[in-house]
């Protein structure tokens, strides 16, 4: 299995995601855009695409952002799921799935930064994929949008702040609100980029300070992640399989 990674920023990392990769002994390769590196040109190799999260909208234009290009990542994201590639968006990347797959991000009712508990919906507890998070599985939260929904499209996920938490797009095509991927590295990327609003916060309900985030296991909570990473790629190599 190939896995391609699409990274806004050096701090908004793969973190679990890699991991997971690395211990299945899978290739991967980056789209590093703040480093200048450029999207694929096709999606035949790629079997999973990641796109990870970043500070951007959807609506971030490239002259507010010259490194993020929305439209080529919509273009990218449609590719693969037209060639029945599975994709996984983590926060931005979410919501960029949401928008190729024709719905508008919103902005969350509340902006998440931490450490919270998430419940699953019905419809979740039915997604064998994710079925073994539990009832309710606390996960990390570094966001203030959230993707949009189709009438297609499956809620599978919310949380007390933000109702959109997990939604499929098809059976291979996943948005992850949530930071299902935090590690304690990446918790200090994150942290070292929003230090002042973590420390300086009196009005958001859900940001916590710098050492409730720090303090945070978070072993079961990629072990979790890894659950569903394992079944999405099962049954995207049984489609392979059946197809060929």
């Amino acid at each position: 299995m190939h896995i391609h990674f699409v990274q806004h920023e050096h701090f908004e990392a793969p973190g679990a995601y890699l991991l997971w990769a690395m211990e299945r002994q899978y290739t991967v390769s980056f789209s590093k855009l703040y480093d200048g590196d450029l999207l694929p040109d096709k999606v035949d190799d790629i079997d999973l695409l990641i796109v990870m999260g970043g500070p951007q909208s959807p609506n971030t234009t490239i002259r507010e952002c010259p490194h993020f290009d929305a439209e080529a990542e919509i273009f990218l994201i449609q590719q693969c799921a037209a060639h029945g590639k599975a994709v996984v968006g983590v926060c931005l990347g979410a919501q960029l799935i949401g928008e190729a797959m024709g719905g508008k991000y919103a902005h969350s009712p509340e902006k998440e930064i931490g450490v919270f508990p998430m419940m699953l919906t019905p419809e979740g507890l039915q997604d064998e994929k994710i079925a073994h998070f539990g009832t309710v599985v606390t996960v990390g939260h570094w966001h203030n949008d959230m993707p949009g929904l189709t009438t297609e499209s499956k809620r599978l996920a919310s949380s007390e702040g933000c109702p959109r938490q997990i939604v499929a797009y098809g059976n291979l095509l996943y948005g992850f609100q949530c930071h299902m991927e935090l590690t304690p590295e990446v918790v200090e990327l994150l942290i070292a980029a929003d230090e002042e609003l973590l420390n300086c916060n009196h009005t958001h309900r859900f940001i916590q300070k710098p050492e409730d985030i720090r303090s945070y296991d978070f072993t079961e909570m990629n072990s979790k992640l890894y659950g569903f990473l394992d079944k999405l790629m099962m049954e995207y190599a049984q489609k392979v399989s059946y197809t060929d």
